[in-house]
């Protein structure tokens, strides 16, 4: 049975889901559903429904796939055997380790390996409901995760794809684009317009490859302000301190300097009293050598008054 439409542009020039032909499908984003992960994201675009996890930069075993001067990316796509209609195969394909490496490579000039030597960052992006371009929709995802996780970037990764109906080029292909259109052009770019990924399936002419890079960029960008508006709105929610409703006035700073300055002066009136008291803690010690002393001085001359006046009587008797 041959489920391909007649038509996918009707005369108004809406598509099959009522979308213009440089309209992207609705995009929700969820950050940090993942409590085990460091980065985590969980991504619905249009029907596609994707979750990815980042772990590291952990140190990497076997040490002999180490590097050096840098860390090493493992991306790793996989669609669930239950994503799409017909139940996929379990396990790695052909299909998934290619997407796998061009996905890894799109990320390898934005994130900063040199600075993580020896050490590794797994990338885990897993397709749970399939719906054409999941693999952009995976590596949105995984952008949005690494962020999450910390991972030191120059600039976020954005994906779209463009394609070609009716002799026509179309922004983000639904899935009756994606089966039965006549080109599929995925590109992934950075915040500053560079390239990192591109690939393309089908027929296209010179012209239109150029306007297909164009269009393409243009719904970049479109992905790139929803994960920055994203990830603002969850680390804003983490950075927001709860404020008592009990305190309405304003804080007299005048005032709290001057408490502050009256507190110094008691500490310095009190240092001066301690000293004092030190003091005369010294003299007091000092007292009982003065009176031993004195004591010695006046049994030294009651001795040598009774020695005079033995020697006399002794005289006396002669």
């Amino acid at each position: 049975m041959n489920d391909k439409p007649e038509k996918f542009i009707d005369e108004n020039g809406l598509r099959l889901d009522g979308r213009q032909i440089d309209e992207i499908r609705p995009m929700t984003i969820k950050i940090g559903v993942l409590s085990r992960a460091d980065g985590s994201c969980y991504l619905e675009w249009g029907n596609n429904k994707i979750l990815a996890a980042v772990y590291g930069p952990r140190e990497l075993h076997p040490r002999r796939l180490q590097k050096a001067d840098s860390a090493l990316i493992r991306y790793r796509y996989n669609m669930a055997a239950f994503s799409v209609e017909d139940r996929a195969r379990p396990g790695p394909s052909r299909r998934s380790i290619e997407i796998s490496k061009v996905s890894r490579e799109a990320f390898e000039p934005v994130v900063m390996t040199h600075l993580y030597p020896s050490a590794v960052i797994d990338v885990f992006a897993e397709v749970l409901q399939a719906d054409a371009g999941t693999r952009t929709a995976a590596i949105n995802a995984a952008s949005i995760a690494l962020a999450d996780a910390g991972i030191p970037m120059k600039g976020l990764v954005a994906a779209c794809a463009v394609g070609k109906v009716d002799g026509k080029l179309v922004l983000d292909l639904n899935k009756p684009e994606d089966n039965y259109g006549e080109a599929d052009l995925p590109i992934a770019i950075t915040q500053d317009g560079e390239i990192t990924l591109l690939q393309m399936d089908g027929d296209l002419t010179q012209e239109e490859f150029k306007e297909a890079i164009k269009l393409c960029k243009e719904g970049c960008y479109q992905i790139l302000e929803m994960q920055k508006e994203a990830l603002k709105t969850k680390f804003s929610d983490d950075a927001d301190i709860d404020i008592p409703d009990d305190i309405d006035e304003d804080v007299d700073v005048e005032a709290l300097e001057k408490c502050d300055t009256e507190d110094s002066g008691e500490e310095d009136v009190s240092d001066e009293s301690e000293e004092d008291e030190g003091s005369e803690d010294v003299d007091d010690e000092e007292e009982p050598e003065d009176v031993e002393e004195d004591f010695v001085d006046t049994v030294e001359e009651k001795t040598d008054d009774e020695e005079d006046t033995t020697e006399g009587g002794e005289v006396r008797e002669q």
